[in-house]
């Protein structure tokens, strides 16, 4: 019995991606394909969206450019392979501000947004200081920052300080300060409804980009391998990544990597006619499949 139908909806990716800015410390390792996704999550009589990707106009086009970032298509486009529509998202979570996270904001109309606040006023921050410290915009387009104090001036914005429990019925948010941004939150669906719930998962938006992350490079020995980019620390992303699998009860493939393109393999999957994968996680009772 599931309450939530979960999609990891792929809509651009970069071919090939340094190593080093998946797994911290590999380097001259080789390169991978690197999936830009969003999540979607259908059930209870809503739709909500872990992150929304990028604009792929103005900057965010040029950032895209910038990083290599290959096939981008609209978020109608994407969500149509799952029967919904952009302006049928009720609730959007945004893990962290990062362009390919929170860059399309405007492709949802009618959704309220949660981001942690200190996301936010740090970015604002970060856009304030010396042109010497550009460095840690890399990521981030300033102009997604200001399209997302345009939506608290329209009053669909909600700023969370820490955790909240029951953001939606079985669906919690957990802030991971300090780790790969200053703000980044993680959500937890317990399926079941349960609050120690046998069906957890934990969409990680990017505290972890991959399976190697969660488990390391040998399963029988698993071993905590932080993501390549942090404006906080390594140790805290590796105490948060801990953090995840504990609510996860110890079960590493519950512990979503949005970036892994191996989710084809650990769960069911299909390409659609314009290359982007489609991977689904859970399906609520009475839910068709996507996949299949």
């Amino acid at each position: 019995m599931a309450d939530y139908s979960i999609w990891v909806l792929e809509y651009a990716y970069v071919s090939q991606y340094h190593l080093s800015g998946i797994n911290y410390g590999a380097h001259n390792q080789g390169y991978k394909k690197l999936p830009y996704c969003y999540v979607l999550i259908k059930g209870k009589g809503t739709a909500a969206m872990v992150d929304v990707g990028y604009n792929n106009k103005d900057y965010g086009g040029t950032m895209a450019t910038n990083f290599g970032v290959e096939n981008w298509h609209d978020a109608a486009t994407v969500l149509a392979e799952c029967g919904v529509t952009p302006a049928q998202i009720e609730h959007v979570f945004i893990t962290h501000a990062h362009f390919d996270h929170m860059g399309n904001t405007d492709a949802f109309p009618n959704a309220k947004f949660y981001i942690q606040e200190k996301e936010l006023s740090k970015w604002v921050w970060a856009m304030s200081l010396d042109r010497r410290f550009r460095w840690l915009m890399l990521a981030t387009d300033p102009g997604d920052v200001m399209r997302v104090v345009d939506i608290a001036r329209q009053g669909r914005l909600v700023c969370i300080d820490g955790d909240r429990a029951g953001v939606l019925p079985g669906i919690d948010l957990h802030a991971a300060f300090d780790t790969h941004t200053w703000g980044s939150q993680y959500v937890h669906i317990r399926n079941d409804g349960k609050t120690d719930s046998a069906d957890s998962w934990v969409l990680a938006g990017d505290l972890v980009y991959s399976f190697e992350n969660v488990r390391g490079y040998d399963e029988t020995d698993p071993n905590y391998i932080p993501v390549g980019l942090a404006v906080g620390s390594q140790t805290n992303l590796v105490l948060t990544t801990d953090e995840m699998v504990r609510r996860a009860h110890g079960e590493f493939r519950r512990v979503i990597p949005i970036h892994e393109e191996g989710l084809r393999d650990a769960f069911p999957s299909r390409i659609t006619a314009d290359g982007l994968r489609i991977t689904e996680i859970a399906l609520a009772d009475g839910e068709p499949s996507r996949v299949r």
